[in-house]
């Protein structure tokens, strides 16, 4: 049988870019390092060609290297993130938030990660109970909040170290953590716990619980949250009356997720 024809290029086709982007699909959880010989292998370019855009998403901040071996950056996440926004997970999670508000009776949302931010976009809010309205599109440090820190367990270990190298740990209450060493114990925390418990580091009378919203491959795409008054719930009551109805939220989020993905394979 005669191999199958590549499909017909428009006359727009930039193919610098298909080169480009196949250059970033090349790494893979098997293969999160590789050498200029091997991304060129994977992608079928030539030694030089390769060099070239592995150089080119350095200089733009995607791809980082040692002198030997390569590896993308928190910053690819960027690209990814127009699409979460835009073309699925908001309407997705909205009538799960919204049934998770109702019968917890408390504020809800989803975020995903920008740069070093958190950025809300899904959410049902309750009563007000941040000097700070939140809506679709606001954002806080990571570092500071209960989403942020189950996002930033998602990276590993590279990933981790330049943030925590170039994050501003600002404090904004006097139980933020500000100290590099003790977040990153946090965080690791966080990883092996499944969900993350802030306690007033954002804002004094604020107690917010977050678990993580993975894809069909386990990778973290975007985090859940509950907020609640620390007048009106104690930590224990965080724990014992939220955190079991959050987890099965993000549990149903994640299943719709992969529902949306074995159709989109179908076509």
């Amino acid at each position: 049988m005669p191999p199958a024809e590549e499909p017909a290029r428009g006359t727009h086709f930039v193919q610098s870019l298909e080169r480009g982007l196949s250059v970033i699909r090349a790494f893979s959880a098997e293969h999160p390092s590789m050498t200029l010989s091997d991304v060129a292998r994977t992608t079928d370019l030539t030694r030089a060609a390769a060099r070239r855009f592995l150089l080119t998403l350095v200089d733009l901040g995607y791809v980082r290297t040692d002198g030997r071996l390569f590896s993308l950056t928190p910053r690819v996440l960027d690209l990814g993130y127009a699409y979460v926004a835009s073309a699925g997970l908001p309407d997705l999670a909205q009538p799960h938030l919204e049934d998770l508000s109702s019968r917890v009776r408390e504020s809800v949302s989803v975020s995903v990660l920008d740069g070093d931010d958190i950025v809300y976009i899904a959410r049902v809010a309750t009563l007000r109970i941040m000097t700070v309205a939140i809506t679709v599109g606001t954002r806080f440090p990571a570092a500071a909040t209960s989403m942020g820190r189950v996002l930033l367990a998602g990276f590993d270990g590279d990933e981790l170290d330049a943030f925590l190298a170039r994050a501003e740990l600002r404090r904004l209450t006097a139980t933020t953590i500000t100290d590099p060493g003790e977040l990153r114990a946090e965080i690791h925390r966080v990883r092996e716990q499944g969900y993350a418990m802030v306690d007033q580091e954002l804002e004094a009378g604020l107690r917010s619980l977050a678990a993580p919203i993975r894809d069909g491959s386990g990778r973290v795409i975007a985090a859940a949250n509950v907020s609640a008054h620390a007048g009106r719930s104690s930590v224990e009551n965080v724990y014992r009356d939220l955190l079991p109805a959050l987890l099965e939220t993000t549990g149903r989020i994640e299943a719709d997720l992969a529902a949306v993905g074995r159709r989109s394979a179908d076509f």
